[in-house]
């Protein structure tokens, strides 16, 4: 089977969306389906990739979001030829911009059926990047625009029940699919935790609290700041480690310097994910997370993959993944209640290490292998209705 997938963002570009494209398109592959990744170009990376099938568009500069691309609609619409040749079964769209409009129009002039994932709660996310509008106004217009383009899918997938549900208030009417992103099995392994804090002069005895991912307001860090601020009363060698990179930094780093936290929170940057990011992993006691509008929350289980016990936020899609409380701990939305919840864990380094184990057991339940599974079923079952009858199979149905 082959299909042919599109995307407003992609690698080097580093966030949920990339890292979920990348992680189904290599475990599908071992489940007989092949795909081509339409993507932006970005400065300085390869215009086409012919090895790993990604065709790179001339893109460009976004004001509002600097760190993303536009794709040029021209250079997607004269791929069509090109395309048509490849023999497609399928489209399958990632993102609700300038992939999402090229992705459908692509669909209908190859005859082929489309369907989208949505990664990204939009409806709480706006608002931290157009900020000359009313949240209400840009919550509405999150709303209607999405709701619009779901119902124009043969097909929906989302990675958590609550996702699914919020489109279903939404009033999308189109099947959906509850299918999340796995994890592949190298997640499991590597990573010298010591080594780690050995190269960045933390001690072996300190506490180390450690967010991964995108540095931006959406994801709540400012919590976090103040969380660790209450947490250094009790525990005077506590340390924040914030890995990752984004348009938030800089008024992080202020805050923290205002609070005089220069010794409590150090901004590490990215880390290559292959290697220094799993010694970050391993070198802390705890993975900490306040966002509340992931849709998934995928960096929880990367960090419970690598036997780092979580507290977090119980919100959206981290629901699924906090529910059983299996190697994590549901933290307050108050900086005091979650530094208490810390606090409590770090006071007890014998349930510390259980949580460890249990979190490394609970990450093996999320195989990439499986998911992808699920998915390659999906577009089978699609492709083949579609072609038949054009209508969407019981299979999708939530």
């Amino acid at each position: 089977m082959n299909i042919l997938m599109i995307s407003d963002v992609y690698f080097p570009r580093i966030n949920g969306v990339s890292t979920s494209i990348q992680t189904f398109r290599q475990a599908l592959a071992a489940h007989g389906v092949t795909s081509t990744l339409i993507a932006p170009a970005y400065p300085g990376a390869p215009v086409d990739d012919p090895e790993l099938d990604i065709l790179r568009i001339p893109s460009r500069y976004l004001p509002l979001d600097p760190e993303d691309r536009i794709m040029r609609t021209g250079a997607i619409r004269a791929l069509a030829p090109r395309l048509r040749a490849r023999n497609y079964d399928l489209v399958h769209i990632h993102t609700p911009f300038v992939a999402h409009y090229a992705g459908h129009a692509l669909a209908r002039e190859l005859g082929l059926p489309c369907m989208a994932t949505c990664h990204t709660f939009f409806e709480e996310y706006l608002f931290h990047y157009v900020r000359f509008l009313p949240r209400g106004v840009l919550r509405a217009a999150a709303r209607q625009v999405t709701r619009s383009q779901c119902n124009d899918m043969d097909a929906v997938v989302v990675p958590s029940t609550a996702m699914d549900g919020v489109l279903c208030a939404y009033g999308v009417t189109r099947p959906r699919a509850i299918l999340p992103t796995g994890l592949p099995a190298v997640q499991f392994v590597g990573g010298d935790g010591a080594a780690f804090r050995q190269r960045h002069g933390i001690a072996p005895e300190r506490s180390v609290l450690l967010y991964v991912g995108r540095v931006a307001h959406e994801k709540n860090i400012a919590l976090l700041i103040r969380m660790i601020d209450e947490l250094r009363r009790s525990h005077p060698s506590a340390l924040l480690l914030i890995t990752g990179a984004g348009p938030a930094v800089g008024a992080l780093r202020a805050e923290a310097r205002r609070r005089q936290l220069e010794r409590h929170v150090c901004f590490l940057g990215y880390l290559d994910r292959d290697t220094e990011l799993h010694d970050c992993y391993r070198a802390a006691d705890l993975f900490v997370f306040a966002s509340r509008t992931e849709t998934q929350g995928l960096v929880l289980l990367e960090a419970m993959a690598l036997g780092t016990p979580v507290v977090a936020i119980a919100a959206m899609g981290t629901r699924d993944i906090l529910g059983p409380q299996s190697g994590c701990r549901i933290a307050p939305g108050h900086a005091s209640g979650f530094a208490a919840v810390v606090a409590e864990l770090l006071d007890d380094r014998v349930r510390l290490e259980r949580m460890g184990n249990e979190a490394r057991e609970y990450a093996r339940r999320w195989s990439a292998y499986e998911t992808a599974a699920q998915l390659a079923r999906l577009y089978r079952q699609y492709a083949e209705a579609a072609a038949q009858t054009g209508d969407a199979p019981a299979a999708l149905l939530s």
